[in-house]
């Protein structure tokens, strides 16, 4: 004789959702928390792996093979034994970004100077590209 359940009974006979209390759900919501958490940190670790420069690849390797193996017992080891360092390289990290970003702004935003741009102006006046009007215009836009 087999057992079959009705389409809103549980695994485990009940009746209802899986998720019939609200500390069902509090439990949920916690562990998937707790999950995300837990994934923030390894991939920030594997991160900073995978930037030490002074770290050999045969030592990364072991690390990687520990987060896989012994994933919570490896994290805290990590935090604890490289934490110091990893926040180093993530400051510096983002020193670095700042910047070239810094540099890049200051590149695409440093226009001519108003009198650059009428040193330009009077070239092509003289050359014959542009009339003693267009000049003017020029220079009154660049002036102003």
């Amino acid at each position: 004789m087999t057992l079959t359940l009705a389409p809103d009974t549980c695994q485990d006979g009940r009746k209802g959702s899986d998720m019939d209390s609200f500390w069902d759900f509090f439990w949920f919501i916690l562990s998937f928390f707790l999950l995300m958490a837990y994934l923030m940190v390894l991939f920030q670790i594997l991160g900073d792996l995978f930037r030490d420069r002074d770290t050999s690849g045969w030592v990364k390797a072991v690390w990687i093979l520990f987060l896989i193996f012994l994933p919570i017992l490896t994290s805290l080891v990590y935090l604890i034994a490289r934490g110091r360092q990893m926040t180093e390289r993530n400051i510096a990290a983002v020193q670095t970004a700042q910047r070239d970003q810094e540099a890049y702004i200051r590149q695409v935003s440093s226009g001519a100077s108003p009198a650059d741009q009428i040193a330009q102006a009077k070239g092509l006046l003289d050359s014959g590209a542009i009339s003693p009007q267009e000049f003017d215009a020029l220079k009154a836009k660049a002036l102003a």
